[in-house]
């Protein structure tokens, strides 16, 4: 492989993170919007509640779907489609003239983003082997990384800069030309995709498989909102859809007959573990920093970007650590995230004890150690996880397997902010730094029990691979 041609799949790297990162920063953007659409709009809490969450339970919907369409009609199309809608849901959002435009164009904005997620994952795996692979999901961890640190920063400056009115409205707008300029990069850079031999979607699997995941995502979000313990009867359909759905790719599989999710993924048991260490890691990554936020601004009373930059440390740890564990990643294998499994629990250890004694003001610096161990255990579990689920994966089916993991990962972080978000919220007793540093602790002994599955698996799953391993003679 020529010189010339490494730097343009590296390059190619870049555009992908770039529509990566678009879709990230919308989200922390956007969360500190709300208090100014609340003012320009007239919105009610729980239209703010929808403007965040239809993106958020919309995201979850298509990943499966789009890795399916990315796989059996190209990468490069599906991912300029993703890209292009998103760009335009942007524009909707920023010219929306009432709450419910607005939440309309961001259901769409959340379904264009779910598609173009798959995508990236499979592009990555088309284009990248071996310990170079490592270093490009390493690259996109980073991403995730900044796009989280910065988001707040950036959404509080254009906030800023248009003023109360205007300034919301241009945290959509500034989508619109890096998705221009993505699209235009992508059929320049992206790789072409091969010859279509006329594949057949299957419509009902995906029809069943998007109602389990509608059950299980709107149940958690409007738990989020509402601490409504009724919405766990939605466990129900969810779990008759999810068995029909199974039931149903399993013969589709048997029969090659073309399933939505081909069944054989799953007989790698490192893209199980990684799947299922995903379930039970992310409800801990996601549940704490929604909860600190809450202990900043109530507890404390910060504003919503005094909190933001309180919980910048966390970003950087992981932005710093995902590059340098894709880098080793194949060298080390699973060690590496059992360890930053471990790391996170040891720095949210640390947050707890020492949250009931910062004094007021200071709370960020006290809280930066860590915060920034958190971060680092991140950085160290997910990328290498995502390495190790995809790397025996036949990069055909790369975009389907990443949008599984996405969609496993999406159900984590909704999961994790409904129980992580009760337990805290339950447990607060009064009002001041005390009785939010109390619940903030509850929340951590929560977020261990997560903490601690997904180092079981992690292990497990290392010792199956210690075991498959040729005994020297």
């Amino acid at each position: 492989m020529t010189d010339d041609d490494s730097r343009s799949r590296w390059v190619a790297l870049i555009v992908c993170c770039s529509a990566l990162f678009m879709s990230l920063l919308d989200v922390s953007v956007t969360n500190v919007a709300l208090p100014s659409i609340r003012r320009d709009l007239g919105t009610g809490n729980a239209e703010l509640q929808w403007i965040v969450s239809g993106y958020t339970l919309a995201f979850g919907l298509v990943p499966v779907l789009g890795g399916k369409l990315g796989d059996d009609h190209g990468r490069r199309v599906m991912f300029q489609v993703g890209v292009a809608g998103f760009a335009a849901t942007s524009l909707l959002s920023g010219i929306a003239p009432n709450a419910h435009i607005l939440i309309a164009a961001r259901v769409l904005q959340g379904l264009s983003g779910g598609l173009i997620n798959p995508q990236v994952s499979g592009l990555v795996q088309q284009m990248f082997h071996g310990a170079e692979r490592g270093r490009a999901f390493g690259v996109l961890g980073t991403t995730v990384g900044v796009g989280t640190a910065i988001g707040p920063v950036v959404g509080g400056a254009l906030i800023a800069l248009g003023g109360p009115t205007l300034g919301w409205r241009l945290v959509f707008f500034v989508n619109i030309p890096i998705g221009i300029v993505v699209i235009l990069l992508a059929r320049r850079l992206l790789p072409a995709p091969t010859e279509s031999v006329g594949h057949r979607l299957d419509l009902l699997g995906a029809a069943l498989l998007g109602g389990a995941t509608f059950c299980v995502l709107f149940a958690c979000v409007q738990y989020d909102a509402l601490h409504d313990a009724r919405l766990a009867l939605l466990g129900v359909p969810a779990l008759v859809l999810g068995v029909l759905f199974y039931r149903r790719e399993r013969r589709m599989t048997d029969e090659s007959a073309e399933p939505l999710v081909d069944f054989r993924l799953f007989r790698r048991p490192s893209y199980v573990a990684g799947i299922t260490l995903a379930l039970t890691f992310f409800p801990a990554m996601a549940g704490l920093p929604l909860v600190l936020a809450i202990f900043y601004q109530q507890g404390l009373g910060y504003t919503a970007i005094q909190s933001a930059l309180g919980v910048t440390a966390y970003a950087v740890g992981a932005a710093v650590s995902a590059p340098l564990c894709g880098r080793f990643v194949t060298r080390i294998g699973r060690p590496l995230v059992v360890g930053g499994a471990v790391m996170f629990g040891v720095g949210a250890i640390g947050l707890a004890t020492i949250a009931p004694h910062v004094p007021p003001g200071h709370a960020g610096r006290f809280l930066a150690i860590p915060l920034f161990v958190m971060g680092c255990g991140q950085g160290a579990l997910i990328t290498p996880n995502q390495t190790l689920s995809l790397m025996d994966v036949d990069p055909a089916m790369g975009s389907t397997a990443g949008g599984v993991l996405q969609t496993g990962q999406r159900i984590g972080l909704a999961v994790g902010q409904a129980v992580i978000g009760a337990v805290f919220f339950n447990s607060v007793s009064g009002s001041g730094h005390a009785a939010y540093a109390d619940a903030l602790r509850n929340a951590v002994i929560a977020a261990l029990v997560f903490v601690a599955v997904a180092v079981a698996i992690g292990v497990q799953d290392l010792l199956r691979a210690r075991r498959r391993r040729p005994s020297l003679p």
